[in-house]
């Protein structure tokens, strides 16, 4: 059977049971229309196939109807949408972007508010929503830079002991360094000068003498830094620390610079089992083995090519100043870089070297600084005052040498100051501040010169 007649199942299953409802009887073309398809209307889009015939898999299409008709109507749903999406520039806080930020259309019924509107009445259960808000997590931002004596995942750390002494003349919440007198000039000279001649005075007595000066004041500058970083809120390994910055510059005279390294792996050890043995985690080991190590880099391994430079005093039969004489030069160099970058750059000092660091240092007083250093060399090896550097371009690059690294190092101890908000490390030496406030630019001025001193060789009059 391909067909089936609707009276085979007692009528058609959508009779019209209206009064003007035609029968086929009495309609007179029923007979002729009885095998014409249904179609949908009169423009003849098409007719409906019966329900027995296998689908086509076709789409009805849809015209609009009407002379106003607008053939993109089905589009219009989607123009309130924009194609601009927000777009977040470098250092932008996360919830203010810099671009467009696309928003809902009104809604024309007013059912559904977008913005600016009342929160609508939740269908959750009370109870159940307010468990559901507590239990989710709130995320924060974490800051910019590290908090002195935090670490950068937030973990709180013991608050810092309370400071002793006379409170900062700076008011609470003033950035920068806190305020003090200017030092006294002739108060710092003559301390200056007291240094000096103990220095040359071992020096001159023996390496050993030499030595111990150098020990002695590491050991000062190791404990004005690690009591310093503790008053600000850090826990560093304090007798770790102090204890390689002591014995640096005795391996360095005992073993050479081999010995180091392995002063360094030790130290970095004691350090570590030290906070292994903490009860927690809040001991803070990361932040704090960070701060220790900085010490010992800084005041113990740079320090201790002193003792590197002192030690060529034991060669070539220890009958020699190789070393002393070296280090009196640098003490002289360094010194002269300091006189002349203080009086240049306090009276044609204008254009600051970085500001951000410290706005006294500019660029006339580095200038005056290394001029003066230049023409002290040149007045050593005109005098012929040393007996190890005695060639004149040998003493201008040791010159240069100084003239770059000390100012470098002088940066580098403002800088940690400015990161720590203090004025001085100590008070030590009057009139300097600390022991790191006069020796900052030795720090770095004696690893380069022990290099150039490898380099140029001005013993060589003493190996024949």
């Amino acid at each position: 059977m391909d067909r089936f007649d609707d009276d085979e199942f007692g009528g058609p299953l959508f009779a019209d049971t209206s009064e003007t409802a035609v029968t086929p009887a009495e309609s007179p073309a029923a007979a002729d229309d009885a095998d014409e398809p249904l179609r949908l209307d009169e423009d003849d889009s098409g007719a409906m196939p019966h329900w027995t015939e296998s689908a086509t898999g076709d789409v009805p299409k849809i015209s609009p109807t009407g002379p106003s008709a607008d053939p993109t109507d089905d589009l219009d749903v989607w123009s309130t949408f924009t194609s601009d999406a927000p777009v977040w520039k470098e250092g932008d806080p996360v919830d203010s972007p810099s671009g467009p930020v696309p928003t809902a259309p009104a809604d024309p019924t007013g059912e559904i508010a977008w913005e600016n509107a009342p929160a609508a009445e939740s269908a959750v259960d009370p109870d159940i929503e307010t468990a559901m808000v507590e239990t989710v997590p709130t995320s924060s931002r974490e800051p910019a830079r590290i908090t002195i004596g935090t670490d950068p995942s937030g973990m709180p750390r013991r608050p810092a002991p309370p400071r002793r002494g006379k409170p900062s003349a700076r008011p609470p919440g003033a950035g920068g360094p806190p305020l003090s007198p200017k030092r006294n000039l002739p108060v710092a000279i003559a301390t200056g000068l007291v240094l000096a001649a103990v220095f040359l005075a071992a020096a001159m007595w023996h390496p050993a003498a030499a030595i111990a000066f150098v020990t002695v004041i590491l050991g000062l500058a190791a404990i004005e830094y690690f009591s310093k970083v503790t008053e600000k809120g850090y826990r560093p390994a304090v007798a770790a620390g102090v204890a390689a910055c002591v014995v640096a510059p005795l391996v360095a005279y005992w073993v050479g610079e081999i010995g180091l390294p392995l002063m360094l792996a030790l130290a970095f050890l004691a350090g570590a089992l030290g906070f292994v043995g903490a009860e927690s985690i809040e001991v803070g080991p990361m932040p704090n083995m960070a701060i220790t190590t900085l010490g010992i880099m800084w005041i113990g391994v740079l320090g201790s090519f002193a003792a590197l430079i002192i030690r060529y005093s034991n060669f070539f039969g220890g009958d020699n100043s190789i070393g002393t004489d070296t280090m009196v030069l640098i003490a002289v160099g360094v010194v002269a870089n300091d006189v002349g970058a203080f009086f240049v750059g306090s009276a044609f000092g204008k254009t600051p070297l970085r500001t951000w660091i410290s706005p006294n240092k500019s660029v006339e007083g580095f200038l005056g600084g290394t001029i003066l250093t230049l023409v002290v060399m040149l007045l050593v090896g005109m005098r012929d005052l040393s007996d190890t550097w005695s060639d004149t371009s040998h003493l201008l690059m040791l010159g240069i040498v100084i003239s770059i690294f000390a100012p470098l190092g002088d940066l580098t101890e403002s800088m940690f100051k400015r990161n720590l908000d203090v004025k001085d490390f100590g008070s030590i030496v009057k009139g300097h501040g600390g022991i790191l406030d006069r020796f900052d630019g030795f720090l770095f001025a004696l690893p380069a010169v022990y290099y150039l001193m490898l380099v140029v060789e001005p013993w060589t009059q003493f190996s024949g």
